[in-house]
């Protein structure tokens, strides 16, 4: 019997793996008055975020049995936030694959080809994945708890 091949998983980073607001709450207030209505392009941000309730054990979860990538968008205007993502996934997901090798900054998410996309947005080309969008954060995937259950029925 020949076993079939690992589907590939993509997990976003920001409000999936990421708590985009705890970075946010780390800044001083004339920070986040300076960068009103562009806070990602605050210099350094990306380094301040503590990950989502679930979000570590559930990528180690995953990881184990799906060829799991960390696919995500990081903003033109904060170079910063290219390195601070690298060391976000060094600092939190270890050495796990190694995760910082697994690590895709992209802003066309549909180019990646794989069977499922774990996104709470639907920008930078999520909404063409060819895969399964898994939108976390709405009401049929509130919670990392939730997404683990569905994604591990699919196998």
């Amino acid at each position: 019997m020949t076993s079939s091949p690992t589907k590939i998983l993509y997990i976003d980073m920001d409000n999936v793996l990421v708590d985009f607001a705890s970075g946010i709450a780390s800044l001083e207030p004339n920070i986040v008055e300076q960068y009103r209505g562009r806070l990602d392009e605050v210099p350094g941000i990306f380094s301040l975020m503590k990950p989502l309730p679930g979000a570590i054990e559930a990528y180690h979860q995953l990881s184990a049995i799906f060829d799991t990538y960390i696919l995500s968008t990081a903003p033109w205007l904060n170079s910063s936030a290219w390195s601070d993502k690298n060391e976000w996934v060094r600092n939190n997901l270890g050495d796990d694959g190694p995760a910082h090798k697994r690590l895709i900054l992209s802003h066309h998410k549909h180019l990646n080809a794989g069977d499922f996309l774990v996104d709470d947005r639907k920008a930078n080309g999520a909404d063409r994945f060819e895969g399964e969008l898994i939108e976390f954060g709405t009401s049929r995937w509130p919670d990392w708890p939730a997404v683990t259950a569905y994604l591990i029925g699919k196998l």
